[in-house]
């Protein structure tokens, strides 16, 4: 073979390579939309209407505080699929556990728009929206680990910090389909939202599904996961692995997810109920707010990796969260003054270095494990992080703000301490492999 076509034929395995990356960073990105917009819808719908329509014995903040409590519990299952989906993708493959975990999510989340409510069956109705909740909170448990590592492991090398980040895109697209849909919905007269029309965006999920199955079955499996069993390196049991090989990783990992999970539950769910709730602000306008929030953070979230790459990505990251600990008391005065304009303003500046944050998150807690536990990894650190923290933020959010008889400035100053608690550990990870990656 003369040097031309040698190089011709390198040429065409390199562009396939891409191709398939490429292939892969998308799978990533529609199937993680469709799973956090499924996980958003029930966030919003837990602010604006589900306490009164599955919770109406209680007063209006104890049932708000209910309708928070199955918000947490579809939270509290997370660690739950990330045991047992990291436990099956590090054994059997990512590709396989990313399909169950889109069906399961999918047929959750279209049960609960045909739920009956209170009113018709009693407490049944309550029990069934935690049931199905947690089937939500198992199936996106062990969606976002997997959905990470098929698109970073298909990377080109050095590129698996800002293929990761296509998982991470997922986030924000959920959001401003979430938001979109009950923005839409809120014009509707109260009564007719109330009866059926919160159902709608639960149900539609059905054929988001569809679509997210038909581009996740063309993707092919992680070339590493591909390589640990051809060798014969697959883990037996992954989970055991991670707690006696690397349990400070694990801690670590929990640790540096605090704000990146917890600041889309303050502002998307917290702030949505202060601000409607307490503060007079219109459905439909605040809904519009985070609307506005939800597009400003897609499209400013992957210059987070883009300076990692430029800068370094400690100093990016210390700078980022730096100013993200500032601007949190600036948001919640700009919300406060009950303007829609000024609040749209302060949690979309907020919500840039956050968003910046956010996308780096999933390369750098990739980078903390070993390939042959991988997925367990990632997934118990971020799950757990979720379950203990982000999940219960729009809980202990609440109660501070209840507690203190109507005061903000404890759930201002709870949130800046989880931006300090991430900074820290962030900085520890990174040191941590960056030293491995030199041995």
């Amino acid at each position: 073979m003369d040097a031309t076509t040698s190089q011709s034929a390198r040429s065409v395995v390199h562009e396939g390579d891409s191709r398939t990356a490429r292939r892969a960073g998308l799978a990533s990105f529609i199937g993680t939309t469709i799973e956090w917009c499924d996980f958003y819808i029930y966030s919003t719908a837990s602010a604006l209407v589900l306490g009164k329509l599955f919770f109406p014995a209680t007063s209006s903040g104890t049932g708000m505080l209910a309708s928070f409590g199955t918000l947490w519990l579809g939270f509290l299952a997370r660690p739950i699929g990330g045991i047992v989906f990291g436990h099956l993708g590090d054994r059997i493959g990512r590709k396989k556990t990313l399909v169950t975990t889109l069906l399961m999510m999918g047929v959750a989340t279209t049960l609960i728009g045909l739920l009956p409510t209170y009113g018709s069956v009693g407490m049944l109705a309550p029990v069934l929206l935690i049931v199905l909740r947690m089937v939500q909170g198992v199936a996106v448990g062990g969606e976002w680990g997997g959905a990470v590592l098929i698109a970073s492991e298909h990377a080109p090398k050095g590129r698996g910090l800002s293929f990761g980040a296509f998982a991470q895109q997922g986030s924000p697209a959920g959001s401003i389909l979430a938001t979109l849909s009950f923005a839409l919905l809120t014009q509707l007269p109260d009564a007719s939202f109330d009866a059926w029309g919160w159902r709608l965006p639960f149900v539609f999920s059905a054929l988001l599904v569809i679509v997210g199955l038909v581009i996740r079955l063309r993707v092919a499996e992680s070339p590493e996961f591909t390589r640990l069993r051809t060798k014969r390196e697959v883990a037996r049991v992954p989970l055991g692995e991670v707690l006696r090989r690397h349990p400070g990783t694990l801690v670590l990992g929990v640790l540096a997810s605090s704000i990146g999970i917890a600041a889309t539950y303050f502002i998307t769910t917290f702030i949505l109920s202060w601000a409607t709730g307490d503060l007079g602000f219109d459905r439909s306008t605040m809904l519009n707010v985070l609307l506005v929030y939800s597009v400003v953070q897609f499209l400013a979230q992957p210059l987070g990796v883009i300076l990692a790459e430029r800068f370094g990505t400690a100093r990016t990251v210390g700078t980022l969260l730096t100013l993200n600990f500032l601007l949190v008391p600036v948001m919640y005065a700009l919300v406060a003054t009950e303007n829609a304009v000024a609040a749209g303003f302060g949690i979309s500046l907020l919500g840039v270095t956050g968003a910046m944050n956010y996308a780096i998150l999933a390369g750098l807690l990739a980078q903390a494990f070993p390939a042959r536990v991988r997925y367990t990894g990632i997934s118990l650190s971020y799950q757990l992080c979720s379950a203990l923290i982000g999940g219960t933020a729009p809980l202990v959010g609440e109660w501070l703000f209840t507690s203190s008889g109507g005061s903000i400035v404890p759930v201002a100053v709870y949130q800046m301490a989880l931006v300090v608690v991430s900074l820290v550990c962030s900085l520890v990870v990174l040191a941590r492999s960056a030293r491995t990656a030199e041995a």
